[in-house]
């Protein structure tokens, strides 16, 4: 297998999906294929007024982008072009060249870019819809960005992509990270049977912690509204007895410091040597966030260390966090319930344990690299020969022994006991998000390109 990986980084230093673009290129080479990285950054573009012109107009079709993408394939055929995050300095332009030259594409998409301009349903902090259903507009009239030329750029590169189809034309496959994202994409106007859900892989520890013996509860990520660690501090005001340690960097730092009880404290952001002492050390998990997260790293690195999470009901976080089995689920925003879901669990050490045994079973049938790799290769090979118009269901991956499922079927591994039966339950689920997900009116945090 000969990948091309396509990533534009975004302005901030780090994030969830440039560690799996990584990690997916590591797990490739692992197993002797060739994974080629082509990376463009937004770092540092808006410092200059050159560079604000530069992502805004090469966001809505970059011409020199289509043109390097046509050369690269050209003097190096890669067998499959897995895109990620394209904006700004891709484009959706990269895709029609590999259309041209009948290269297959699957893309991830781990955020909401299809629904909202801004990409996280977020206007000033609060959720909003108004642009789902081809209403760009609202972006602009709303000033979404806060500064109404990016507002201008990211509403225009939207409209576009979604009027000319150069997303919906141009993709073979489509991975969501969960139902519910895979609902939104429906709704966007991609073919159902195009669109399979593979959450993110994390990486395997050794063995799960005891969960009953962490000395305080955890938070890790970004410190902005819609992460909504606001709401855990004032469950620590009505918690006092319970160590708190929030763990990550962002806007609203100085301001959560100001709101943190004694028992919460906030350790900036941790390096990723440090963050697996910071799991080890933790008797649970609170994921408070408000807006519609995708499958955020920490719910699975967290599981994978034998850790319970508390999450918010919403977004695709249901989907991994099974209520009163792997943790538990409460009201976006409302700290009276998240009170009380903390202050039950670490109450209950046994509870504790026996829910950070069942997170630690679910990562290792749902999140574990070889699952993923199977998976991987099963899309890949589907998508080769969709392009190619070979039968699908007999060319389906004979190298990883993955049967690819068709339309309407789940994913399954290939011997019996390689069988993960987490992945049928993801699959089960898709009829009953198709229903869930209609127009308001008819996400590893958000980042800014």
């Amino acid at each position: 297998m000969k990948l091309l990986q396509l990533f534009n980084e975004y302005r901030s230093l780090f994030n969830g999906e440039e560690a799996v673009v990584r990690m997916t290129a590591a797990l490739i080479e692992k197993h002797g294929g060739q994974a080629q990285l082509w990376v463009q950054s937004s770092r540092g573009l808006e410092k200059s007024a050159v560079g604000k012109a530069r992502a805004a107009i090469g966001g809505i079709y970059n011409r020199s982008a289509k043109r390097e993408m046509a050369r690269r394939l050209a003097a190096d055929r890669s067998d499959v072009v897995h895109a990620h995050n394209l904006y700004p300095l891709f484009s959706p332009s990269v895709l029609s060249a590999c259309r041209e030259a009948g290269v297959p594409v699957v893309m991830s998409v781990h955020n909401h870019i299809h629904t909202c301009p801004r990409s996280d349903h977020l206007r000033h902090g609060q959720l909003c819809e108004r642009c789902v259903g081809g209403r760009e507009y609202h972006c602009v009239l709303n000033n979404c960005r806060e500064n109404i030329f990016e507002s201008i750029a990211y509403a225009a590169r939207n409209a576009v992509a979604r009027r000319w189809r150069l997303f919906r034309d141009n993709v073979t496959i489509v991975i969501a990270l969960n139902e519910f994202a895979r609902g939104r994409l429906v709704q966007a106007g991609f073919a159902p049977d195009r669109v399979v859900v593979v959450p993110n892989m994390v990486a395997m520890p050794a063995g799960p912690v005891d969960a009953a013996r962490g000395v305080y509860v955890a938070f890790s990520g970004r410190l902005s509204p819609e992460k909504g660690a606001d709401t855990l501090l004032a469950a620590a005001r009505q918690l006092p007895e319970v160590p708190m340690r929030l763990a990550g960097d962002g806007p609203a730092l100085d301001q959560l410091k100001g709101q943190a009880p004694p028992s919460a404290h906030l350790l900036g952001r941790l390096q990723s040597s440090e963050m697996e002492d910071f799991y080890r050390q933790a008797r649970f998990l609170v994921v408070p966030s408000k807006w519609f997260e995708g499958c955020p790293l920490v719910i699975s690195e967290a599981m994978s260390h034998g850790l319970p999470v508390i999450a918010s009901r919403i977004g695709g976080l249901p989907e991994l966090v099974e209520d009163g089995v792997t943790g538990f689920l409460f009201e976006p925003g409302n700290a009276a319930e998240l009170t009380t879901k903390i202050k039950q669990l670490w109450d209950s050490p046994d509870l504790c344990r026996r829910m950070g045994l069942a997170g630690r079973a679910k990562a290792e049938r749902e999140f574990g690299a070889e699952g993923y790799y199977r998976r991987l290769m099963a899309i890949y090979s589907r998508a080769i020969a969709l392009t190619s118009g070979v039968n699908v269901a007999e060319s389906a991956c004979a190298t990883t022994n993955v049967a690819v499922p068709a339309r309407g079927e789940t994913w399954s591994e290939g011997s019996p006991d390689e069988t993960r039966e987490g992945m049928d339950s993801w699959g089960a689920r898709r009829d009953e998000a198709e229903d869930q997900f209609q127009p308001a009116g008819a996400a590893e945090s958000p980042e800014t390109d």
